[in-house]
């Protein structure tokens, strides 16, 4: 993806450091993050630096390398023990954190250098199959079309090119006449900064939503189709993702319209039967009670939002059954069948 005429990554590593874009700054300030140690990226992906599936994922696995780097002589099985326990710790859902650091983990029992080669190509299959994934994506999408999301899985989410997006993207280029319904996606909004940020970069016409408004534009037959990411896919097709994306579901059901998961094959965890065995994580209530924003005059404000006294209770995904999905976008395929099991091999 290009910024200011420069392609990057979302995130990559060099030496012993990772780079990422500070998504928390985003819209209003484009900046890279570095990270110099494994605890550093830890903080980086629980404060959400760096958010979404795909990037969760490389960001862990090179956090997995770097502990390789820094394990003390005599000490590195213990060491790295450790250090994939609090790597894992930092967002339960997501399913790609757990399998990269699971494969970086394993590569490390060879050597540093083998940890680090494959995170590297654990970045690089993500990418791969963003791509993979707009192309047999960009298929459902027809001209005139009106096009739902939730949250952000474009670019910023992934390595590149992103799931949900990544079909958008490729239409808009073959010159597909498509306009984006962006739900801002509260609390954190997700769509309303960052979905917003990367399709006016790349010319795409939208429209930020309250996400409350957008069964309404369903109603009124301006969307055509709906396409969202996910954090981690069960093996019978139940599928977490952020919170609000059930009620999008229904919604479009209700309307027969049709809903798509796009996710790499990497998101679907089989050794998880369905969303009874997936842990919500609980954020803080002040991402519920505060914003953060920008003044006319560009002085960053956080301020609050809520009735002063009042508590709040912030889960940050929800379970949409598999019966409320149309059909999965994987790099592998469109697979319509509940039997996920149809696109590994």
């Amino acid at each position: 993806m290009k910024v200011n005429g420069k392609d990057y990554r979302t995130v990559w590593m060099e030496g012993s450091s990772v780079f990422t874009i500070e998504q928390n700054l985003l819209p209003f300030e484009f900046r890279i993050f570095v990270s110099g140690s494994y605890t550093e990226t830890c903080r980086a992906i629980r404060t959400m630096i760096i958010r979404g599936a795909g990037a969760i994922g490389a960001a862990a696995g090179y956090a997995m390398a770097q502990a390789c780097l820094e394990a003390p002589a005599g000490r590195e099985e213990s060491f790295l023990f450790n250090a994939r326990r609090e790597i894992e710790s930092t967002r339960p859902t997501a399913r790609n954190l757990f399998y990269a650091v699971e494969r970086v983990f394993e590569a490390a029992k060879v050597s540093a250098e083998q940890a680090i080669t494959e995170a590297q190509a654990i970045a690089d299959e993500d990418a791969m199959a963003s791509q993979k994934i707009g192309e047999f994506g960009k298929e459902l999408i027809r001209d005139g079309y009106g096009i739902a999301t939730h949250c952000n899985a474009g670019w910023l989410a992934f390595v590149d090119y992103g799931t949900a997006l990544s079909p958008i993207y490729m239409s808009h280029k073959e010159g597909k006449n498509i306009f984006i319904y962006v739900d801002e996606t509260r609390p954190r909004g997700q769509g309303a900064r960052l979905t917003a940020w990367e399709l006016h970069n790349a010319g795409i016409p939208h429209a930020i939503i309250p996400d409350n408004a957008t069964a309404w534009y369903m109603s009124q037959g301006k969307i055509n189709l709906m396409i969202v990411g996910a954090d981690r896919i069960a093996a019978n097709g139940d599928t977490a993702n952020k919170i609000g994306t059930l009620e999008k579901a229904i919604a479009a059901k209700y309307y027969n319209i049709p809903f798509y998961v796009a996710a790499p094959t990497s998101t679907i965890d089989f050794n998880c039967p369905d969303s009874s065995d997936i842990v919500i994580e609980e954020r803080s209530q002040d991402e519920v009670l505060y914003q953060d924003g920008m003044t006319k005059e560009g002085i960053k404000e956080r301020i609050l939002v809520c009735s002063p006294g009042s508590g709040a209770l912030n889960p940050a995904f929800d379970i949409t059954p598999v019966e409320l999905i149309t059909a999965f976008i994987t790099e592998k395929g469109i697979v319509r069948s509940n039997d996920l099991s149809l696109v590994i091999g």
